[in-house]
């Protein structure tokens, strides 16, 4: 294939490379004449390992050159991947200029061209940049996106020092993309890849490096907060860590990666805050462990906020144990929710199959009758009764009975899904979902 390359920088001299060491005929497109020299004279711009021996390669074979020449790039190449630098502003804010710079190039630049073109950005950019990048190459070229030309998002996924390695391994591609024509040709760009390849929404695309990369940071700090607690407690936190590494079943898996509602139960909080309170005596400071229960509770604030937000009183909660197929209310972010609701004299029925069969047979009876009175008054006998009698019906967790009876709820009413009840449902018409 044909591609123009545009940045020389740390992923776009290693994208020319390896690009081109799978046979492809390549142009790296910079404003800065010495990188390009440095290209034209089979030389790297950077120090990466195996670099230099890619870029001589590839310079020697014919199927790699650079240029300062847009136009001439656009001209010879049918797939141009941008990966020009996204630097942080004072404010912290990401700058996007050189990305609108380069986009407005390569409209002007397609004015004249017939032939259809295919265009990513490879550089971390947020989400919404695609769109406004699809306005801007339209405006300069008078050519209409999915017509003439296709732009998306491709997110790298390379570490300094090991990134020619990681371009031939990576955990997965992903396209972020509306054009099935630029689809069609990146999956055979890619396709000797041995990685999933995964199609998205161009912002869900945008938004995946992000995530990845402040995942790794929350991982690096959490790893340092228990290693530092563990130095002051006379244990080895790397001893510490290797096994928790070792969990796959939980720890390193995607068991609690689902955005939802907040956590709960007899282990979690308890523990969080323990853990906390041994810090503080032990004068460690550990800000992400010290954050938890605050972005805990900023959780059950958003779900309220949603039940505000629709200005009705009637509110029927389906499910309030913090977890469904148990009878366990203790910490459940449900109860502080209901409670909640409560105190600001909304009209509210609740129904928990395993709740009620709790308080019928004395299993949780005492913590129900006792502690939570004002609830347990609440309880309703069915779900259908909580759908006849309130104007929002609120999912508490995930019940098989609860996703049965979804189809049943009258457009009339208000369902908010604070678990996502069913995987792909989006918020639209009558259905709320708390982050999706």
């Amino acid at each position: 294939m044909r591609i123009s390359i545009f940045g020389l920088g740390y992923v776009g001299a290693v994208s020319c490379a390896c690009f081109a060491k799978e046979g492809h005929q390549i142009i790296g497109v910079d404003v800065n004449e010495h990188k390009v020299d440095l290209i034209n004279n089979g030389k790297s711009p950077i120090v990466e390992k195996d670099l230099d021996e890619y870029i001589a390669e590839g310079n020697k074979n014919g199927l790699l050159e650079a240029t300062t020449n847009v136009e001439n790039a656009i001209n010879n190449s049918s797939i141009s991947i941008i990966c020009v630098g996204t630097p942080s502003q004072i404010n912290g804010n990401i700058d996007l200029s050189y990305i609108y710079k380069v986009c407005a190039q390569i409209g002007e630049a397609l004015k004249k061209k017939e032939e259809f073109h295919t265009i990513v950005i490879r550089s971390t950019v947020v989400p919404g940049t695609v769109r406004q990048c699809i306005g801007i190459i339209e405006d300069s070229s008078g050519k209409k996106h999915m017509n003439d030309f296709g732009l998306g998002s491709n997110p790298e996924f390379l570490r300094e020092g090991t990134a020619i390695y990681d371009f031939w391994n990576p955990p997965y591609t992903i396209i972020g993309i509306d054009s099935e024509k630029s689809q069609s040709v990146l999956q055979e760009l890619y396709k000797s890849l041995d990685a999933p390849f995964y199609v998205l929404r161009p912002e869900e695309s945008e938004m995946i490096k992000y995530a990845n990369n402040n995942f790794h940071a929350v991982k690096i700090t959490f790893a340092n907060e228990i290693g530092n607690i563990c130095k002051e407690l006379g244990v080895d936190g790397h001893v510490v860590m290797d096994i928790v590494a070792k969990d796959k079943k939980l720890n390193l898996s995607n068991y609690y990666m689902k955005p939802g509602f907040a956590f709960g139960g007899s282990c979690l909080p308890k523990d969080v805050r323990g853990l906390n309170y041994r810090a503080k005596i032990l004068d460690v400071k550990t800000p992400l462990l010290n954050s938890l229960i605050d972005s805990n509770e900023i959780q059950i604030q958003r779900g309220l906020q949603l039940i505000y937000n629709t200005g009705k009183r009637k509110i029927g909660i389906l499910g309030f144990a913090f977890k469904a197929g148990t009878d366990d209310l203790r910490e459940s972010p449900m109860i502080t929710l209901i409670e909640t609701l409560i105190g600001k004299g909304y009209e509210l029925s609740l129904y928990d199959a395993n709740v009620l069969l709790s308080k019928l047979m004395g299993k949780n009876k005492d913590f129900i009758i006792g502690r939570i009175p004002h609830i347990s008054r609440l309880l309703k006998a069915g779900a259908e009764q909580i759908i006849e009698e309130a104007d929002v019906i609120v999912l508490g967790n995930k019940s098989d009975e609860f996703r049965e009876i979804l189809p049943q709820i009258p457009q009339s009413k208000t369902i908010i899904d604070l678990v996502r009840i069913e995987k792909n449902k989006q918020t639209e018409d009558n259905y709320v979902g708390i982050c999706w």
